[in-house]
């Protein structure tokens, strides 16, 4: 079948890398304008972009997918189908209706849970066990089409949102050129969404990320791994802001180490009350100690969060983040 994919991110990477490795022809690839990135904040194309251009594909950049040009561009290529992985815009109606199948979209979530921006994070803030992801076929309501496939994918005790991502994009890129087959062949028939389980996964922002520490220590550690690496879970220490990576460790030999006050005044942590003991930087939440990793103070490189406490010469005295 002919195809125009559409991606942006460097999750959508692989969806591209699978179509092309398939049997279908991808007559071209829709992404995101040229932004700002990296630690220079140089303008530079996405990462589909920089994949299609190495492909020799033609690439276009619409400021938004309802202008005109593109539409006539589309209309020219006349696909018979356009996959879609994280593009980042929403499509029209009247760019919708050019392709006979449509536009299918991979999602990654196990729709219609965590229909939005940012379901990896989500999943992963609120617990989930299990999440997966979902070819769907593009309408105008947000995540709401009806679902050619799923695929399943356990949520580990240590993932961070960049650990899961990175295999969703991987299995998802193999589900969506399944449901092309599916389609080309007549094999798949989408189905409507349940109404029942709809919940909703706006984008995650920097103020998001701000750790809360009156938090249980489970909900602290879900916050921090849902975070990483985007936008980066931070504190603050005297008005200077901290960007935290997983924490090393959550158990109870943490509140032993903790409880050891060599003052010998109470030991027990307020909710992001920080102290070190040897080798160990811990830092208080509603239930227990939580143990910092790695940590990123503003303007520095990122170090562990022992060199960083020896460089603050803190000794065994407390210091509260916030």
């Amino acid at each position: 079948m002919r195809l125009v994919f559409a991606g942006t991110p460097a999750a959508a990477v692989p969806s591209l890398d699978a179509l092309l490795n398939s049997r279908h022809e991808v007559a071209a690839v829709v992404t995101r304008p040229d932004a700002p990135a990296g630690r220079g904040l140089r303008v530079a194309p996405s990462p589909v972009a920089q994949r299609a251009e190495r492909a020799g594909l033609e690439v276009l950049k619409p400021d938004r997918p309802g202008d005109p040009d593109f539409l006539a561009r589309l209309a020219q290529i006349a696909p018979g189908c356009c996959p879609v992985t994280a593009y980042g815009a929403l499509v029209p109606q009247r760019a919708l209706d050019i392709p006979e199948h449509g536009w299918v979209n991979l999602h990654f979530s196990l729709l219609p849970a965590w229909r939005g921006a940012a379901p990896v994070q989500h999943a992963i803030l609120r617990g989930d066990d299990v999440t997966g992801a979902t070819t769907f076929r593009l309408v105008r309501e947000l995540d709401a089409g009806p679902v050619f496939g799923v695929v399943t994918e356990p949520i580990r005790p240590a993932d961070t949102a960049g650990d899961l991502l990175a295999r969703l994009a991987m299995s998802g890129a193999e589900l969506l050129v399944a449901t092309i087959d599916g389609i080309e062949t007549g094999a798949l028939t989408a189905r409507p969404q349940p109404a029942d389980g709809v919940s909703l996964a706006p984008k995650i922002t920097s103020a998001d990320a701000r750790v809360r520490w009156a938090q249980p220590a489970p909900a602290v550690s879900r916050q921090v791994r849902a975070c990483t690496p985007s936008p980066g879970a931070w504190t603050e220490l005297t008005g200077a802001r901290l960007k935290l990576g997983p924490f090393a460790g959550i158990d109870a030999d943490d509140q032993d180490v903790a409880d050891q006050d060599p003052a010998g005044q109470d030991a027990a942590l307020g909710p992001g009350e920080l102290c070190v003991r040897g080798s160990r930087v811990l830092v208080g939440t509603a239930t227990g100690p939580v143990r910092l990793g790695d940590v990123q103070p503003h303007g520095k490189r990122q170090m562990a969060a022992a060199d960083w406490a020896r460089g603050l010469h803190l000794g065994t005295s407390r210091a509260v983040l916030g």
